[in-house]
């Protein structure tokens, strides 16, 4: 019987909300890979394979050297949109065609060669939980493209200008009254009702907007 191949799915506490995804597309019954989920990077060694997802420190040399292959997946057409938040900082860009691309982990942040590159576009009317949706189901699409080939597959070495986007935090969140609700309605999208909702700050007072869509 052919061993089956390790996979780790390296994820970060603060920011596991991929975590349902993985648990719905990738369990334990397939017949040419073993899938676990991790969040301590220490207890990760000698694996087939590492999926990097959503995870907000630099992984150190030593870890990347212990396993076979580790992956990273960012929703930017890189090396353009390195960094933080990407699909939220290109939403507040207005744009509606995003790439995602799968990619070696390196040393340098988002810098490694690009394995896999997908595209798929967003109506424009998406908020929060949508958003998350249509993230995740990209990237478990360009995973599973990747292990459909796999062993087989091309790098190709990122070229061109390089641009960084930086942590958002709940003050990127904050509403400029003095703009129309449509000039808002960007920010209102990727604004997180529950972690970082939107606001704004009127007569020495703060105000939380929460939006949600509803039935006509």
């Amino acid at each position: 019987m052919k061993k089956k191949i390790n996979i780790i799915f390296l994820l970060d506490r603060k920011n596991d909300w991929i975590k349902k995804y993985l648990i719905k597309n990738f369990n334990k019954k397939n017949k040419k890979y073993n899938f676990k989920i991790e969040y301590n990077y220490k207890k990760i060694k000698r694996q087939n394979i590492v999926f990097i997802l959503n995870y907000t420190k630099i992984l150190p040399k030593s870890f990347l050297i212990k396993n076979n292959l580790s992956l990273v997946v960012h929703a930017s057409d890189l090396p353009k949109g390195k960094g933080f938040a990407p699909m939220q900082w290109q939403i507040l860009e207005n744009k509606n065609k995003i790439s995602i691309c799968l990619i070696e982990a390196d040393e340098k942040f988002d810098s490694g060669a690009i394995i896999e590159k997908n595209n798929f576009y967003l109506n424009g009317d998406e908020l929060g939980p949508e958003i998350r949706n249509i993230q995740a189901t990209e990237t478990i699409k360009i995973i599973l493209k990747f292990l459909r080939n796999y062993p087989k597959f091309n790098r190709t070495v990122q070229s061109g200008k390089s641009t960084f986007y930086k942590r958002r935090f709940p003050k990127d969140s904050k509403l400029d009254i003095n703009k129309s609700l449509k000039k808002n309605f960007n920010l209102l999208r990727v604004a997180d009702n529950d972690k970082y909702p939107a606001y704004f700050e009127y007569k020495r007072k703060r105000y939380v907007i929460k939006i949600f869509k509803t039935s006509k």
